[in-house]
Order: structure tokens, then C-alpha cells, then sequence
């Protein structure tokens, strides 16, 4: 149906909840809420992915707990258990200009204004104050550096992300 280029892990299906099919859900959305924004989702059963839709859903106690279409017992949700949920990338929503989804980032060259090549963005992570990048150097880094923690702070750090080059300009000293 998709292949996993164009999808994008939003949670995972949990232990069964009662005995009425339904389960509990983990959900890595931003707010645990926003993952019902979307559907259908997907789930990989048997090497192939399959959509499911939510029934129903609500807060139990500190989690959320779901009714998926179709699944009516606990033994059924229990096959589901510990399974991924994606949804399509086209699912998301358009960002404002400026704006780049993390998984956009990953994998981007990122250079130096004066054109020192850094490495390879890595993963992206929150701290308290901003984000950062986790740049994997390049196997001949002059600077003998193996990765660089860059904070992700645009206009003052970061000062051009090209898409079509995938290449993120910096305000960066090698030797950081």
C-alpha cells in the first residue's frame, strides 16, 4: 500500500483495555490527543500494511485508549499489540515558509558560510531553550571531530535550508 519512504511512525498500538476491543495507544504526536487527527492509520500485519480506522477514542486515566473498526475482543486487539502506527506523509499538515518537519532535516548536508563541509545531520532533539542537530562528520574531518551538537536556532545559527540541494547553511566554527 506505502512503503515506509513515504509514511511516518505516529504511535503504537498497546495492551488490550477491558474486554470490548479496545487498546491502549502511545502516541508520539506533540500533544497524545493529535494522533486521533488523523486517518486512516496504518499498521504492518504480515510483512504488508493495512489501514485501520478509529471508532472511538478516549482519555483513560494518564493515557488514551482506542476502538479500532472491525476489532471486537481483547484476543484480537492482542495480535495488534506493540504494532506501529504510521500515517501517509500527504496526512500532514503544510507548513508555513521557513518551516521543515525533523525528518526533512535528517540526512542533509550542513556547510558553513564559508563552505566548510560539517557532515551529515544526523537526528534531531529538544532541549529546554532549542533545538538540536546531532551532525555526523565527515571521515576526513580537519578538525578530527566525530559529531557536533549544532543548536537548530533560525536566522542565528542556521541561515538557509535548501530542500532541492538538501544541504542547511550555518553560522557555525569548525573547530566547535
Amino acid at each position: 500500500m506505502s512503503d515506509a519512504s513515504e509514511t511516518l511512525v505516529v504511535g503504537k498500538i498497546g495492551a488490550p483495555y477491558g474486554v470490548k476491543g479496545w487498546a491502549r495507544i502511545t502516541a508520539y504526536t506533540d500533544t497524545p490527543e493529535g494522533i486521533f487527527d488523523y486517518a486512516p492509520w496504518l499498521i504492518s500485519q504480515d510483512g504488508k500494511q493495512v489501514e485501520v480506522q478509529v471508532e472511538q477514542w478516549r482519555q483513560q486515566s494518564k493515557g488514551l485508549v482506542a476502538k479500532l473498526v472491525g476489532i471486537e475482543d481483547r484476543d484480537q486487539v492482542d495480535r495488534l499489540k506493540n504494532l506501529e502506527i504510521s500515517i501517509r506523509n500527504e496526512q500532514l499538515p503544510e507548513l508555513e515558509a521557513g518551516e521543515f518537519y525533523w525528518r526533512e532535516l535528517v540526512g542533509m548536508q550542513v556547510v558553513t558560510e564559508k563552505g566548510y563541509n560539517l557532515g551529515v545531520v544526523r537526528e534531531l532533539f529538544e532541549t529546554g531553550s532549542n533545538d538540536v542537530m546531532i551532525v555526523q562528520a565527515n571521515l576526513k574531518d580537519a578538525f578530527a571531530k566525530k559529531e557536533r551538537m549544532i543548536p537548530y536556532l533560525p536566522e542565528q545559527v542556521i541561515k538557509q535550508v535548501d530542500r532541492a540541494a538538501r544541504t542547511i547553511k550555518v553560522d557555525w566554527e569548525p573547530d566547535f
